[in-house]
């Protein structure tokens, strides 16, 4: 973690709740977040990007911000792009299931609370279970991106953040029932925003495949040695 993430998340969130643009998020530097100090940027790394994207996920899904932290999606860096989309997927996701929460605790039907039926509790229990495993997901990977080669944990992370989406946007409009699709409402910011995600910079089979290819590549033991070289040489390096 950069001794500035903090730092970088308050400017973040002020940012989200004034001036929630490309420009201003422009002129605040986030464009250098990722350069190095000795090229004129912040010296940021990953987690803090997949900090801040997933606050962008949360409060302004509609702000392209990858665009600005990683660059153009014409650059060819798919899998920046895609840590970049499992960040944003997992902002949304969380922001579904504190909109889910509350209207299960506000909507009354059969003269109790949504949120005391026994089967919206099981959903939104589901729901919670979707949005943690996106949460880890984008740090692990986000991690293993600071360390140079994190082409499986992307790919792993976008492919659990693809079906997470879908099942997440699935049990927030079952639990809403129709409000959840009026325009008023701000659900379907999210969930339509998390249906884009899940096709942009890889979908379900194309992430299926590049997963199970380094896994079938490697062999039932060789995979397990090369996950646990991964991660050993992480925490080595973490405790120096």
């Amino acid at each position: 973690m950069s001794d500035m993430r903090a730092q970088l998340v308050e400017t973040a969130t002020s940012l989200l709740a004034s001036d929630a643009t490309l420009a201003a998020f422009d002129d605040a530097g986030f464009g250098q977040l990722l350069l190095p100090e000795a090229d004129g940027g912040f010296g940021g790394d990953w987690g803090d990007a997949e900090a801040i994207l997933r606050l962008v996920g949360y409060a302004a899904p509609a702000l392209d911000l990858p665009a600005l932290i990683v660059g153009t999606a014409e650059d060819g860096a798919l899998l920046d792009h895609a840590l970049a989309n499992v960040a944003l997927m997992g902002g949304a996701l969380e922001r579904c299931l504190e909109l889910s929460i509350e209207h299960a605790n506000t909507r009354v039907q059969f003269g109790k609370p949504l949120g005391k039926q026994q089967a919206v509790q099981q959903n939104l229990a589901l729901l919670a279970e979707e949005t943690a495993a996106v949460a880890v997901a984008a740090q692990a990977a986000a991690l293993a991106r600071d360390f140079g080669d994190a082409a499986f944990e992307i790919g792993c992370a976008k492919l659990r953040a693809n079906q997470a989406a879908g099942r997440g946007a699935a049990i927030a409009h079952q639990v809403h029932g129709a409000i959840g699709f009026t325009q008023e409402y701000p659900l379907h910011q999210y969930t339509r925003a998390l249906t884009h995600w899940r096709s942009a910079f890889g979908n379900d089979a194309y992430w299926a495949d590049q997963v199970g290819g380094f896994a079938a590549a490697l062999g039932g033991s060789g995979l397990w040695t090369e996950l646990t070289r991964r991660s050993d040489a992480r925490l080595t390096s973490n405790a120096s």
